[in-house]
């Protein structure tokens, strides 16, 4: 296992210095789920939710926690995103709604907290919209599936 880069040589948490990193395209891709009753996947598909459209709403919402991770996540560095996409897909078989989210920079540090701050953030107002009709809902299996750029190189999940 690598060292952790967040702690200095007394133990104390500081922020990594990323300037000595080479500047190069970075991209990382999340995704997640929430799981809900079919009665409750029918309320989005059917575009009866209460509080309106459940999809762009949270995809909106995805979006702006993606580009508010830095003042979130303690130690993470503000970036300047290129690209934030999120897509939101129900999912019968689950029954539930499925969550990618697609983050780009070119700079020195990469943006997989940025795309998992865009899962998290799109689920909790899938959530928010839709818990009047199903307090159950769960909010799952949300990981990092890609990344790729800089001295790591590539991840892909198996």
């Amino acid at each position: 296992m690598a060292d952790l880069t967040h702690f200095d040589a007394k133990g104390d948490a500081h922020m990594v210095d990323v300037s000595a990193k080479n500047i190069t395209d970075r991209i990382a891709i999340a995704r997640g789920c929430v799981k809900m009753r079919p009665e409750t996947l029918a309320l989005i598909t059917e575009g009866t939710a209460k509080k309106g459209d459940v999809l762009g709403v949270a995809r909106l919402a995805g979006i702006m926690g993606a580009k508010k991770t830095a003042d979130l996540i303690p130690l993470c560095h503000p970036l300047p995103i290129t690209k934030v996409a999120v897509e939101l897909t129900p999912d019968a078989d689950l029954p539930g709604v499925q969550i990618e989210a697609t983050v780009k920079t070119t700079g020195q540090t990469g943006v997989e907290m940025e795309a998992l701050t865009a899962i998290n953030v799109a689920a909790l107002t899938v959530y928010d919209m839709l818990k009047a009709a199903d307090k159950g809902m769960e909010i799952k299996d949300i990981r990092v599936v890609l990344k790729d750029g800089g001295k790591s190189g590539r991840y892909e999940a198996k």
